[in-house]
């Protein structure tokens, strides 16, 4: 059943809605997959924190055209046969499902596409690996503080060992390496 104009342009409103309140968004080929990998994958994505769904590819385009903040002219080549478009808040996170998914299941559909992270646009199958290895925003901020922790956790255990009186102090202080 054919969508009517009015029906398009909705669907632009919502996709360009989609597109300007998202920093994560990935495009893969689902096609051909039988009803029962469908919903595998819609529950995966579901428990990942995904959404999924499928798009038009001209429709996707118009709604990437109306955007003036972001350049999404990269990843218009990508707009070619089935097209779902995923979106979530870690931008590792559909990657390493699509990995996950398509390990589990010995298919190569979901087939990546492309994708759009922050304003930096990955392309292609061969780019599935590096995306899956991002760190996400947590991940980072957990390494920070280890690393910031760590001196301190070695002054105090050095000076805790040394005794609290003010030689043990001058002695751990000596020792300390430069």
């Amino acid at each position: 059943m054919a969508m009517t104009k009015e029906q398009k342009h909705q669907e632009v409103v919502a996709l360009k809605q989609i597109l300007e309140d998202n920093k994560i968004i990935y495009l893969a080929d689902i096609g051909e997959m039988d009803a029962v990998q469908s919903s595998n994958l819609r529950r995966a994505c579901f428990d990942s924190g995904i959404s999924i769904q499928v798009i038009k590819n001209t429709l996707l385009r118009k709604a990437m055209e109306q955007i003036e903040d972001k350049e999404f002219e990269e990843l218009y080549g990508s707009l070619k046969g089935n097209t779902s478009l995923m979106v979530c808040e870690t931008a590792n996170l559909p990657a390493k499902m699509i990995q996950n998914f398509n390990k589990k299941n010995k298919t190569e559909k979901p087939l990546f596409k492309g994708a759009w992270i922050e304003e930096s646009v990955y392309i292609g199958v061969d780019q599935l690996s590096t995306l899956a290895s991002l760190k996400s925003k947590e991940e980072l901020i957990g390494e920070i503080v280890t690393l910031l922790q760590s001196p301190a956790k070695n002054v105090i255990s050095a000076l805790s060992s040394g005794g609290s009186t003010l030689a043990g102090i001058v002695k751990t202080l000596q020792e300390r390496p430069e």
